[in-house]
């Protein structure tokens, strides 16, 4: 690699840090299925899980299961004081802003 004297570039690893855990983030968001998507999305929107179910004519059991399933293939394990449903939105906002 040439150095920035003779030409090259310099990114700080900070940066390429949050450029790598950003593409996986989004890699993550296209593991979900379009169901769990749509319910990320509802959920994003500030719905409870029974207005989520009454939206999409299934039962509150579904959704609770449409939700542990996005939780899992988000990676997002049970962890004392986060909220794993807003960390879900969070990921779920920071994929929309793209």
């Amino acid at each position: 690699m040439a150095d920035v004297g003779s030409g090259g570039t310099w990114l700080d690893p900070e940066v390429i840090q949050q450029i790598f855990i950003r593409s996986r983030r989004r890699r993550t968001l296209e593991g979900l299925t379009p169901r769990e998507r749509e319910v990320l999305s509802l959920m994003a929107q500030g719905r409870s899980n029974q207005a989520i179910a009454d939206t999409l004519f299934v039962s509150a059991g579904s959704v609770e299961k449409h939700i542990s399933s996005l939780l899992g293939k988000l990676d997002l394990p049970p962890v004392d004081g986060e909220n794993r449903r807003v960390m879900a939105v969070l990921r779920y906002l920071e994929s929309e802003e793209r």
